[in-house]
């Protein structure tokens, strides 16, 4: 079995409670433990999988919430580091679909006051998954990029886009490109979203002339990074993966009456990863392994993963096509 270890955020998303007993004078909000890098490493544990979570903590009260929730659900924190600065926060604003939106807080925060001391030396047993916000946040992206740059181990990149956070597409390609090249170098995997691919794809040479469906997208990006494979998540209509050559998997969404979406993309790759990587599963299999563990979070409210035997029943009782 392979050591995952997932690097990057951990924060606390506030949702507005669904009843306002202060009207509009005062709101009641749910402080729920979230963070893209830290849903997959517990979707990962719950999974069944060694799960080893790689990021900074702030001895807050927040902080304290985060490492008592990641390691109840069985993630190992070995690798973790703790910091005097506060605890990230995001605002989470929902659609009427139950689709999230983000207004982050990251000034001073523990997340990306990366420093090298803080970062230990992989081997090929283990399996890198990094993601999202520590990946293009100063000044701890840059201190990421050099150490995942001296790895010999295998890894995978979920850019998952915040243009909340960085608000020129122009700006976030810049900031993305790099770990592509990276990640083409190890011939790893990258994954996006449907939406992350058609934001970077505004930048300057993202995608090649006339192309505008994200599949043929980051199907550029893996001829033009060499990466082994780019995964993308459609929404409700399921997902693809990309090959070297042009190759394309699709695997169609699973029904569900959506809560929020929080944490859908994060529980995607997990469930991907651990299908792929963990169980040694077909590409059509770890993608609806993927799929189904995504569809069971959107159900529920926040990114609450579920364990491996949900995801078997889910798989089971529904037909492939």
């Amino acid at each position: 079995m392979k050591r995952f270890v997932v690097c990057g955020e951990s924060l606390i998303d506030l949702i507005q409670a669904a009843e306002q007993p202060g009207g509009n004078f005062s709101s009641t909000w749910l402080a729920l433990s979230a963070g893209g890098p830290m849903n997959s490493s517990v979707a990962l544990a719950r999974l069944g999988a060694d799960s080893h979570f790689l990021g900074r903590f702030s001895r807050d009260s927040f902080g304290r919430q985060l490492t008592a929730y990641i390691t109840e659900a069985g993630v190992e924190l070995d690798l973790a580091t703790e910091s005097s600065q506060s605890t990230s926060i995001a605002v989470v604003s929902l659609d009427d679909q139950g689709v999230a939106s983000y207004t982050f807080h990251f000034a001073e925060t523990a997340n990306f006051g990366w420093q090298e001391e803080d970062l230990p030396l992989l081997t090929g047993d283990d399996f890198l998954h990094i993601a999202s916000l520590a990946t293009v946040v100063s000044p701890g992206a840059q201190v990421l990029h050099e150490w995942a740059g001296q790895l010999t181990c295998q890894m995978s990149y979920d850019i998952n886009v915040r243009p909340s956070v960085i608000t020129d597409p122009d700006e976030y390609w810049e900031r993305v490109k790099p770990w592509l090249r990276t990640v083409g170098v190890h011939h790893g995997i990258i994954k996006a979203s449907d939406e992350d691919v058609k934001f970077l794809a505004q930048a300057a040479g993202a995608a090649k002339p006339g192309v505008t469906d994200p599949v043929d997208v980051v199907a550029g990006w893996v001829e033009s990074y060499g990466v082994s494979m780019a995964v993308v998540t459609l929404g409700p209509d399921g997902s693809a993966a990309v090959l070297p050559g042009g190759e394309q998997v699709r695997v169609p969404g699973f029904r569900v009456d959506v809560v929020d979406t929080v944490g859908a993309g994060d529980t995607f790759m997990a469930g991907f990863l651990d299908g792929y990587v963990n169980l040694g599963q077909p590409l059509p299999d770890s993608l609806r392994r993927g799929a189904a563990a995504a569809a069971i979070v959107c159900g529920r409210q926040g990114a609450q993963p579920p364990t491996a035997a949900e995801v078997d029943d889910l798989l089971a009782s529904t037909p492939v096509g």
